[in-house]
């Protein structure tokens, strides 16, 4: 299998701080992937700090 994370960086708080948003973003998915089986079909939208959808995960076949 094969996660596929996906984020946009060009506004909000992830332009200004690329770094800091994509490092909260990874530390909070992480989190809670446990929710999750992790299989094919599997995923889910990712948000910024202002809760404003950015990319999303998923969850392929390899």
């Amino acid at each position: 299998m094969k996660f596929l994370l996906e984020v946009t960086v060009d506004e909000g708080k992830s332009a200004q701080d690329p770094a800091g948003e994509l490092g909260r973003i990874l530390r909070y998915w992480g989190g809670n992937l446990h929710h999750y089986a992790l299989e094919p079909g599997d995923g889910s939208a990712v948000y910024d700090s202002e809760y404003r959808e950015v990319g999303a995960w998923r969850i392929v076949a390899s």
